[in-house]
């Protein structure tokens, strides 16, 4: 057995443009999608579900699994759901998160994404992938998509 985090993220799109959050955190700064932490026995479906609400004002309906993130360090293994949904109602709200707003998708390329950002929107839109999985080499941390 490990010991496990649960994160999720999710994919919000209306055609052509994605919603997008420009965190703020140290962690892990630069443009991103929303989402956080699983609470204690929260369903992973409930969790996104009420991170996307709390970072965007928006309430999403159906988001769909399509994919993961993972990693393992000290100890501990963490693992990004990752979900997308265009069934979405609300205002969007920006929070201390960070800003949010809609973009084209075709234009995130030219944003100041959150580390390694880029390739892990291809494990969102690419239907032969379904993990971005990291590991370490030697001092470096690397990753696969798989």
């Amino acid at each position: 057995m490990e010991k496990v985090e649960f994160t999720n993220m999710c994919m919000i799109h209306n055609e052509d443009k994605v919603l997008v959050i420009d965190r703020k955190k140290e962690d892990w700064p630069g443009i991103t999608f929303p989402g956080g932490h699983v609470e204690l026995a929260e369903s992973f479906t409930e969790a996104v579900i009420r991170e996307v609400e709390e970072e965007t004002g928006l309430t999403i309906y159906s988001p769909q699994l399509c994919g993961v993130k993972d990693w393992y360090e000290n100890q501990t293994r963490f693992v990004v759901l990752l979900y997308q949904t265009n069934h979405f109602e609300g205002e969007l709200v920006s929070s201390e998160e960070g800003e949010v707003w809609w973009e084209p998708i075709d234009n995130l390329v030219n944003l100041k994404l959150s580390l390694d950002m880029e390739d892990m929107v291809r494990v969102f839109m690419e239907d032969n992938l379904s993990e971005f999985y990291y590991r370490q080499d030697g001092d470096s941390w690397v990753y696969d998509l798989k």
